[in-house]
């Protein structure tokens, strides 16, 4: 991601035929990030080799973990009316 600041009207551009993708990496834990998972908390660069897609699919029902408790939003109409449960 990244490097699409300079394209305008008029650029020309190259299709890579691969689907967006994003570095990880358990260095990330703990860090804050900008929307081009960059770091901005003055703790320097994050080293990441792996690459995984933007776009992943959800795991299958079965495999996920059952929610049993409620995560409070604070906003007592909006926690009954649209309950929310922790971890989901």
């Amino acid at each position: 991601m990244g490097g699409g600041l300079l394209i305008q009207e008029g650029s020309s551009i190259k299709a890579t035929g691969r689907n967006a993708q994003i570095l990880v990496s358990e260095t990330y834990l703990g860090r804050v990030v900008n929307s081009m998972a960059k770091p901005i908390d003055g703790r320097g660069e994050i080293s990441a080799s792996e690459f995984r897609l933007i776009e992943y699919p959800a795991p299958g029902l079965i495999l996920r973990h059952s929610i049993y408790e409620p995560l409070r939003t604070g906003l007592i109409a909006f926690d009954l009316m649209i309950p929310i449960g922790r971890g989901q």
